[in-house]
């Protein structure tokens, strides 16, 4: 996607985003990646576990808000707990809060297929699950694949084919997210102030 193109995704999300929104570049994310790829390298050679590598599934300009902190700071809460009860012991835990989005970097003493297993019913399973996008990489760096294709935000075709298509626009996109993470929250504070019966 060309810099121009890029502006003028950010200025449509800005209008959605309000002043919480960070702009980010193809160089920004260029960036990003190459750290995320040198800790990922770092905790393989150090500790030889399987690697999991969390940050939510927001396509476009925008990349976090408060909202979207919001949900990144749930899949945290959803995989730790998964890793507690299943007993599996944890090495050098990272979180990065960077306009280029939110991450959480760990290493993981368990088989990667079991892991994986428990990441993707965390993708399937949560309400905002659809937005969490759970990484594992093998001790050999590899990334293990997802069981089933993830469907569109807006559409129920698969996601790959609306991305390679361009589909939908990155606003209708951001605005569709926007829409599932406030319909959500207001939910879980309806539930919340609910009286006891």
């Amino acid at each position: 996607m060309s810099e121009n193109k890029y502006r003028e995704n950010k200025r449509r999300a800005d209008s959605v985003a309000g002043n919480e929104a960070n702009f980010v570049t193809i160089q920004d994310m260029m960036a990003c990646r190459d750290r995320r790829s040198d800790i990922q390298s770092r905790l393989l050679q150090e500790y030889g576990h399987p690697i999991i590598s969390f940050c939510m599934n927001i396509p476009g300009p925008v990349k976090t808000n408060a909202l979207i902190r919001r949900a990144f700071d749930e899949g945290c809460s959803e995989i730790r707990k998964a890793i507690s009860e299943a007993g599996w012991p944890v090495s050098s835990p990272t979180e990065i809060h960077e306009k280029t989005g939110d991450e959480l970097i760990l290493s993981v003493d368990a088989a990667a297929a079991d892991i994986k297993k428990r990441m993707s019913l965390i993708e399937e399973t949560h309400p905002l699950g659809r937005l969490f996008d759970i990484d594992v990489l093998d001790t050999n760096g590899e990334k293990l694949s997802r069981p089933r294709y993830r469907t569109c935000f807006i559409c129920s075709r698969q996601a790959q084919d609306c991305a390679r298509s361009r589909r939908h626009t990155a606003q209708e996109l951001f605005e569709s997210i926007m829409k599932m993470l406030n319909t959500y929250y207001q939910s879980v504070g309806l539930r919340k102030n609910r009286p006891d019966r």
